[in-house]
């Protein structure tokens, strides 16, 4: 149950009210805005909420139970707070926020209304449009393991094992060329075959993307030639000779942790189990039914 300030309700209850809204948003990589829809800056609990950017939420949507609430914050790009580089670069993806309802005239009365992360980010015409959900999504996600014949855990984690500071799973380069806003020129990778970054990742270490990462789709061409299409669209003319790290990528398969990773004991997946064809199957004549091992063709590739 939400707590009133006794003189905050005081207020609500007398009609007349000097009431705004606060927004606080913390991106992962640690850097803080304030936003107000009031006409002057404030400030409370070590932060400042800039006065000025065109900031406006609709109601909150709130409910008992375990469903999720959420809410829309819109506003114009600026300088001072969001620009559309940085929404475009991801930088406030699963960002946490806060929104309160302050009393401008005295800022120590206020009721947080809100908690959670930004969603859905739209852009148009130099303005945003973002969803705001709460924390009550992460009820929503699946938790436990997944019985498929794929390795459910990610490459790199203490379960996986495999040490991604190996130079033979990552390896730093330079960008020589961007394509197509989708496809990196790269050099200096004559030790690593074709395909081997393939699922991989991209790590910015400088330039204006420094801090994130991005997907690798494919790794195409060999030696001093070689391409890497990703799956999200980048700046095509600020990235040239920017240092990347890469790491290389893994399908999830038996044959790739043994073969790629030499990392098979630690594969969290069920090659062998049986599909949607085995469990609907049945005997029928002049097919081969001796009652043997379902797995033959299984492990012989993963040998």
């Amino acid at each position: 149950m939400r707590e009133i300030n006794p003189e905050l309700q005081e207020r609500l209850n007398g009609g007349a009210t000097t009431l705004c809204r606060c927004w606080l948003v913390q991106r992962r990589d640690g850097v803080v805005f304030g936003f107000t829809d009031h006409d002057r800056d404030l400030a409370f609990e070590g932060n400042v909420f800039l006065a000025g950017t065109g900031m406006d939420a609709s109601a909150l949507e709130a409910s008992a139970g375990l469903s999720v609430d959420n809410a829309q914050a819109v506003g114009a790009l600026s300088a001072d707070g969001v620009s559309e580089e940085d929404i475009r670069a991801g930088r406030y993806d699963r960002a946490e926020v806060w929104h309160w309802l302050v009393d401008w005239s005295k800022p120590d009365l206020r009721m947080l209304l809100f908690r959670g992360f930004l969603g859905e980010i739209r852009r148009s015409g130099g303005a945003f449009e973002v969803e705001m959900r709460s924390r009550s999504e992460l009820l929503n996600q699946p938790l436990g393991r997944s019985f498929l014949p794929q390795c459910d855990r990610q490459l790199g984690d203490a379960k996986c094992g495999v040490d991604l500071d190996d130079p033979v799973f990552a390896v730093q380069s330079t960008v020589v060329e961007v394509s197509d806003r989708r496809f990196l020129n790269l050099g200096n990778l004559d030790a690593f075959t074709e395909g081997w970054f393939s699922g991989g990742s991209v790590h910015w270490l400088d330039g204006p993307r420094a801090g994130l990462a991005s997907a690798i789709k494919r790794d195409v061409g060999a030696g001093s030639r070689r391409r890497l299409e990703l799956w999200e669209e980048v700046p095509e003319n600020d990235l040239v000779e920017v240092q990347i790290r890469l790491v290389c990528g893994c399908d999830k398969a038996a044959a790739t942790c043994r073969k790629k990773f030499a990392n098979f004991l630690n594969f969290r997946g069920l090659p062998h189990i049986p599909g949607d064809d085995w469990v609907t199957a049945f005997p029928a004549k002049g097919e081969f039914n001796d009652g043997g091992s379902l797995v033959r063709g299984a492990i012989d590739g993963l040998l």
